[in-house]
């Protein structure tokens, strides 16, 4: 995750002050996991990464299951569980979990599609004091309710969020762009801060689930500069006005040297201290920071990884599976630096991305270690050679229903 708040504030204190912070790599003291609780969803969204649909799904993990996992991930320090799905509202034992979770002094957040969070459901969560909720939106009403494929499920998530923010719980927005919304964008940030939320998470599209079926709807390049570009201006702006909003952005992390650019061309003379800390954040952390638990306890690099699995806590402990440098994939993404290839070898920014997503490439060509078909860094912006043949997506059909 690429937080531009973060550095945004960092720029607008150096420019109060005349001084910024100086950089420190701080590394955390175990990852971040997404866990996957239920594979069941009531939706089935177009760039569902799980290939979610509205049944149970059999073998998931037992609540035994999950709280022995709990033990384990505590033990080896991961500090955030953020409970997911499918939708975790519909699993029956979701608050037990969340419970000892908060007990057990996890960081815990909750990622929902929203259309089931009624005034019951929103007081539970409160009382859960989940320390997140996130809630995705593609859309406003008939953009959202096309991609979720239901209607009215624009309207029922956001009375979700609004029940929730009356409540005053910390709720986010989350958003994946493609070709077929970019055009919501805008309005979507304006309701962000028209219903008072508290974080903007924009996500790329990365090729997994339906999200792979459905590649070549991949937003162009200058549609994603342009996002990229209007999200910079807001949390800039909030920034100097010191309000209290989040700027996130995920899966892509050729974002963090655009944010250089920006920089570069606005305020020169912090080019250098800012990119000290872009490189002290280190770029794509799957991995190494960002671990992933399914429904039926398959342990992943990340979310976008489903279709690699590299132990099961059935089978072994998660902080055995996760230490296990045998396994080829993992050796590669806790190597520093990742052998990487293509024109992510040669890119002058490498020790700020780290080569980016590795799953995009894998999805593409096979090989987890080429270059990154989705950044959107032109040669002359990475250094490389004019010319230098890029990896093309092979197109797909391009179906809109």
């Amino acid at each position: 995750m690429f937080r531009i708040s973060h550095f945004m504030r960092l720029l607008a204190h150096a420019e109060q002050h005349g001084a910024m912070a100086a950089a420190r790599r701080i590394a955390p003291p175990g990852p971040v996991v997404i866990w996957n609780l239920i594979r069941r969803c009531n939706l089935t969204c177009k760039h569902c990464y799980a290939l979610s649909a509205d049944h149970d799904y059999a073998g998931e993990l037992s609540s035994a299951e999950v709280h022995a996992a709990m033990d384990d991930l505590k033990a080896y320090r991961v500090p955030v569980l953020i409970l997911s799905g499918g939708e975790p509202l519909l699993r029956a034992d979701l608050f037990d979990i969340a419970a000892r979770a908060k007990a057990m002094r996890f960081y815990v957040g909750l990622s929902s599609n929203g259309t089931l969070i009624d005034a019951r459901t929103a007081d539970r969560i409160a009382a859960a004091q989940f320390d997140y909720v996130g809630i995705s939106l593609d859309g406003l009403a008939a953009t959202h309710d096309k991609f979720r494929r239901l209607d009215g499920a624009f309207a029922r998530s956001l009375a979700g969020v609004r029940l929730l923010v009356e409540r005053g719980v910390k709720v986010g927005l989350r958003f994946t762009m493609t070709a077929f919304n970019a055009q919501d964008l805008p309005a979507l940030l304006k309701l962000m801060r028209d219903e008072r939320v508290a974080k903007f998470y924009f996500s790329h599209l990365n090729y997994a689930g339906r999200g792979n079926i459905h590649r070549a709807k991949d937003a162009q390049f200058s549609a994603t500069r342009d996002a990229l570009d209007l999200l910079f201006a807001r949390a800039w702006a909030a920034a100097l006005e010191e309000r209290e909003e989040e700027y996130v952005t995920g899966n892509n992390d050729a974002d963090a040297p655009y944010l250089l650019q920006w920089v570069r061309r606005r305020f020169p003379h912090w080019n250098g201290a800012l990119r000290e800390h872009l490189v002290a954040w280190g770029g794509n952390s799957s991995g190494v920071n960002v671990a992933n638990i399914d429904n039926l306890g398959n342990v992943h690099p990340d979310t976008m990884w489903w279709h690699h699995t590299l132990g099961s806590v059935r089978q072994r402990p998660f902080s055995a599976i996760w230490a296990d440098t045998s396994e080829p994939l993992m050796a590669g993404l806790k190597a520093r630096p990742r052998p990487v290839q293509g024109r992510c070898a040669k890119c002058m920014h490498f020790d700020i991305c780290a080569g980016n997503t590795r799953v995009r490439a894998q999805q593409v060509t096979g090989n987890p270690w080429a270059e990154d078909p989705g950044c959107y860094l032109s040669d002359a912006e990475i250094g490389v050679a004019t010319g230098t043949k890029r990896i093309a997506v092979t197109p797909f059909a391009a179906v809109e229903d």
